[in-house]
């Protein structure tokens, strides 16, 4: 793959930036060496508040979430971060949700579930649903769904669990991995792809289960559910230089088919984790206004595919 030419200069910029952070044997690091990297790459990327956001933290339940507001609302954003369900937390995506917070001005939730491998799945996916249920109680009023990576993994598991106890406006994926087939397609045209690996993807995926994962269960892959009617509208980002790329694809592709509704935006050049270049690189600012935009309709129960 020719990343040279489909990679433009600013993106390069941030991918070098962000090496900067690499451990030298990542794969075999120990988990709080890496859990310390990430944090240290998130916090040289933070970009602050916007003037009018507050942010307190909270528990739903026995999950610690952070609570944004910038002014009355009657919309709720319940975000799920990513991190490969090792790393990240309330602090990795702060300034992302607070951005998300004042440009959209609804209310986000970030929720801090737990990680493995100390945490092993469907731990994750028990916090993500905790929370979501804690959300809708605490908050009446419209609910949308927004995850990144390993959080649109989440995002998209709530929503599939969830059809028949809570009605949410909306689900927004960014880079998500969903459990696609790794044998093909994206996950191999891209496999050594910067920033995210087909090995990276296999690492975290080993550690999420101790182990193989399943095949069948949809709380772990919602693609590998059966049924994909009765999902909320849905907005799908990915990046072109990602092995996950086609998993946004086949997951807006088996949406359509049940006869929902969902739209997928493939955004040229990018690659894994670009949400902490949006305000670097021009492409990666484009899609967070895009996404943006499509949470705003969402929110306003306008939204169009």
């Amino acid at each position: 793959m020719d990343y040279d030419h489909l990679i433009d200069a600013e993106t390069w910029a941030f991918i070098r930036d962000s090496a900067q952070f690499d451990l030298p044997d990542s794969g075999g690091a120990d988990i709080s060496a890496q859990r310390e990297s990430y944090d240290r790459m998130c916090r040289a990327f933070f970009a602050g508040y916007p003037p009018g956001v507050s942010a307190r933290d909270d528990h739903a339940h026995s999950v610690p979430i952070r609570i944004y507001e910038s002014g009355p609302s009657d919309a709720t954003l319940i975000y799920y971060h990513g991190g490969g369900f090792v790393v990240g937390g309330l602090d990795s995506h702060d300034d992302i949700c607070a951005e998300l917070c004042a440009r959209t001005g609804v209310r986000v939730v970030s929720v801090d579930y737990r990680l493995a491998p100390e945490h092993v799945h469907p731990a994750a996916f028990q916090d993500a649903m905790a929370a979501a249920r804690y959300v809708a109680l605490t908050w009446p009023g419209s609910h949308i769904l927004v995850g990144d990576s390993a959080g649109g993994n989440l995002a998209a598991a709530v929503a599939h669990a969830s059809r028949r106890s809570i009605d949410f406006l909306g689900l927004v994926l960014i880079y998500p991995g969903l459990g696609g087939d790794m044998s093909c397609g994206s996950y191999r045209i891209h496999a050594h792809a910067p920033m995210l690996t087909l090995a990276d993807v296999k690492f975290y995926d080993r550690i999420r289960h101790d182990g193989p994962g399943p095949t069948d269960d949809p709380t772990a892959a919602p693609l590998a559910d059966s049924d994909f009617s009765n999902l909320p509208p849905t907005a799908i980002f990915t990046a072109q230089c990602d092995p996950l790329s086609d998993d946004g694809r086949a997951y807006r592709d088996a949406i359509l088919a049940a006869g929902g509704r969902a739209h997928w935006t493939e955004e040229p050049g990018l690659v894994h984790g670009y949400l902490r270049a949006r305000h670097s690189v021009a492409r990666a600012r484009d899609s967070f206004d895009r996404i943006v935009a499509a949470t705003k309709m969402i929110a306003a129960g306008d939204w169009q595919d």
